[in-house]
């Protein structure tokens, strides 16, 4: 007599089939925040792929928008001008900050010490 494993055709084993973010990793950066106490099962898949599809959503935009289509690549710098471009986006630029030379940086520094010192 054979076994069937219950869990192989349920619903919730085909819905976990449909994510690629590890929901391990969601469940963890979920808890971090102090409000939450639990977190239910529908509640992490939704999250988990809502997540997912935000991350496409910008990567496809980035591409469309940015320098490597004829390469077909998707560099940091199209992530970060899509995030100072788009209004959609506007909220990631704290994360993706246009990258800049360590010169020109600390060029931007001695103009603002300059400038502080006039005054």
């Amino acid at each position: 007599m054979s076994q069937t494993n219950p869990d192989k055709d349920s619903p919730a084993s085909e819905a976990k089939k449909t994510i690629s973010l590890p929901t391990s990793r969601v469940r963890l950066i979920m808890k971090s925040s102090p409000d939450v106490s639990s977190i239910n099962q529908d509640a992490l898949f939704l999250t988990t792929k809502a997540t997912e599809l935000f991350v496409q959503h910008l990567a496809l935009t980035s591409f469309t928008n940015g320098s490597g289509r004829e390469a077909n690549t998707l560099d940091y710098s199209d992530l970060a001008k899509t995030a100072e471009e788009t209004e959609t986006f506007h909220f990631l630029t704290d994360i993706l900050p246009k990258k800049i030379l360590a010169r020109d940086y600390l060029n931007s520094l001695e103009q603002l010490e300059d400038e502080d010192a006039d005054v």
